[in-house]
């Protein structure tokens, strides 16, 4: 993390006595996928701006096993889960927030079903009330065309949909939809699991058919709210060759580049 970001380390904040109200859970791709890092400093800095009062496990955290349930190794699910929960539970944590929807599926369904109850937030959600609180403010809203996809977990796997596009709408006049959306939205190939095998037989990858899609909105900028989305969009857009190049965005970073902060 850069030197100017506050992140608290739940252990030490409980050392010196403290409880804070939220644990912001990482995720893997979060603390090691180079693109995904940068969507965990953006939010890290809003939630410093709103001035939330959270920490991190650190180097506590681990998987949540959702890859490996998807995959159809419950044991190694189970193992994981439990060994969270017990984590979580010693903490006595109660509210978490979550920047990927996979990690929020699993702390909010997958636990439950193992004793791990909490009031699990996705970071979609976190904003929109931020931004409607007035706790994050925001400057003039941008003309640029936008399109927003739907990540399977928040959408189809959850019912959110309407909480990261009024995040949107604080930032822009207008969302470009896909012809596939909310409910019809179509997945970016990654979930499952899929991101960790060989691909299937077929005409075209999944990703570029979705890029396919975004190309024809004639949106400048994409945004995503899962990280696995963000590498296959991104993926998916350099395949076809076109002189306009679409941005692919997560929600915190568009927040910071209409703040006019750095991302």
């Amino acid at each position: 993390m850069e030197k100017d970001i506050k992140v608290p380390i739940l252990a030490e904040e409980v050392a010196q006595g403290r409880s804070p109200e939220y644990l912001y859970w990482v995720g893997c791709a979060g603390s090691y996928d180079a693109r995904a890092q940068k969507v965990t400093r953006a939010f890290v800095k809003l939630l410093n701006q709103a001035e939330v009062d959270f920490a991190v496990l650190g180097d506590e955290e681990q998987c949540t096993g959702d890859p490996a349930r998807r995959a159809g190794n419950e044991f190694v699910f189970q193992m994981l889960a439990q060994q969270n929960i017990a984590l979580l539970n010693g903490y006595g944590v109660q509210k978490i927030i979550v920047t990927c929807p996979h990690c929020y599926n699993a702390l909010n369904n997958d636990y439950s079903e193992l004793g791990g109850q909490y009031e699990v937030t996705h970071y979609a959600t976190f904003l929109q009330e931020l931004l409607s609180s007035g706790k994050l403010k925001t400057q003039s809203k941008s003309d640029k065309t936008i399109t927003y996809h739907d990540s399977c977990y928040l959408g189809r796997g959850n019912g959110i949909y309407e909480d990261p596009r009024s995040v949107v709408q604080h930032l822009f006049n207008e969302i470009s939809e896909m012809e596939r959306s909310r409910e019809k939205g179509l997945c970016c190939g990654a979930g499952g699991a899929q991101m960790f095998k060989e691909d299937e037989p077929g005409k075209r990858r999944i990703n570029e058919e979705r890029a396919h899609e975004i190309r024809a909105t004639s949106a400048e900028i994409v945004v995503a709210n899962c990280p696995f989305c963000l590498t296959m969009l991104e993926d998916g857009l350099k395949v076809e060759d076109t002189e306009k190049k679409v941005m692919v965005y997560d929600l915190s970073e568009l927040i910071l580049k209409n703040q006019k902060m750095e991302v």
